[in-house]
């Protein structure tokens, strides 16, 4: 999930309180829609935070020509692998010298650059096969996975794994340097990297006490990185939430970034996993359970540039 606004700090979670909406806006789901910032950092403004992810940008930018030249069998994938490498080394180098070079220089902007670089050389789905492996790795776990939720005694223990859950997924991000060693290991690995509560932004047992009072009309779940976090971070918990009866939209990007699941890859992943899973299965059924693209064609969430359909 992008941003869950209770306990995570990156990805999100929008409950409404009606089951469809016959239009979005930002006044549906910001308390003060005027001061919205989808970016936490300004690089214009934060030297040294600039010099950290122009740097990491730069180191990840290898790995990326090299997993292009290790998945693609066309014979003009070296060139279009360099030119790629080319076009994004400059384009750093220009923001070194010239920081407003594009008018404001956040993360955002940065993974924005890499994917227009990226699909200027025909890379408009460089990680395509290795999600389908990782979805597919994943799925095959998914059952054991929701009948160990299961068997814990009470519901608020559930809640508690099934949000550990959501963070642990969310370390299965290509784009993330720091967790690189981490994607060729399993959720359980990642489970035991969580820090011990309390958490940095910790409102986990708030939320749960108002779990035990309030059932939502519907939940609207922005996903983000195939495979482990979609499967086995997002579905357990999309499922406890239909339990309760709650009706959820998962919206996941338009265009193909990094690993970010696409709204089509996400379709079929349901499909999937409803022959694993009676509950997804029947929610599908009833059309309790849907998806819709964002709209976003970046690997970060922009709530200014959300699709007006993405909840309707």
């Amino acid at each position: 999930m992008k941003f869950l606004h209770c306990c995570f700090t990156y990805r999100w979670l929008s409950f409404f309180g009606r089951s469809r909406m016959d239009h979005f806006g930002l006044t549906h789901i910001l308390l003060e829609p005027d001061k919205y910032n989808p970016d936490t950092l300004d690089l214009v403004v934060d030297e040294e935070a600039r010099e950290y992810w122009l740097n990491t940008c730069e180191k990840l930018t290898e790995k990326y020509v090299n997993f292009a030249l290790s998945n693609n069998e066309d014979p003009t994938v070296e060139i279009r692998a360099l030119k790629f490498k080319t076009c994004y080394i400059e384009a750093l180098k220009e923001l070194r010298i010239n920081p407003v070079a594009h008018g404001q220089l956040t993360i955002r902007v940065l993974l924005d650059i890499n994917e227009t670089c990226l699909r200027s050389q025909g890379f408009f789905d460089l990680w395509k096969q290795q999600k389908k492996f990782e979805n597919e790795s994943a799925l095959a776990t998914l059952g054991s996975r929701l009948a160990e939720i299961d068997a814990l005694p009470d519901d608020r223990q559930r809640w508690i794994e099934l949000c550990k859950g959501v963070l642990a997924g969310n370390m299965f991000d290509w784009g993330a340097q720091a967790v690189t060693s981490m994607l060729d290991s399993g959720l359980y690995e990642a489970l035991e990297k969580i820090q011990k509560r309390p958490w940095l932004c910790d409102g986990l047992d708030k939320w749960l006490d108002k779990l035990e009072k309030t059932v939502h009309h519907c939940a609207a779940v922005f996903v983000d990185n195939s495979g482990v976090d979609v499967v086995l971070g997002i579905l357990p918990f999309v499922r406890a939430l239909l339990l309760r009866g709650t009706a959820v939209i998962l919206c996941a990007n338009e265009w193909p970034a990094l690993n970010d699941v696409t709204n089509v890859e996400l379709e079929e992943i349901l499909q999937h996993s409803a022959h694993i899973c009676p509950v997804i299965s029947a929610a599908l059924s009833t059309g309790d359970l849907v998806v819709r693209s964002s709209g976003q064609r970046g690997p970060c969430l922009d709530l200014r540039t959300i699709s007006v359909y993405a909840l309707k």
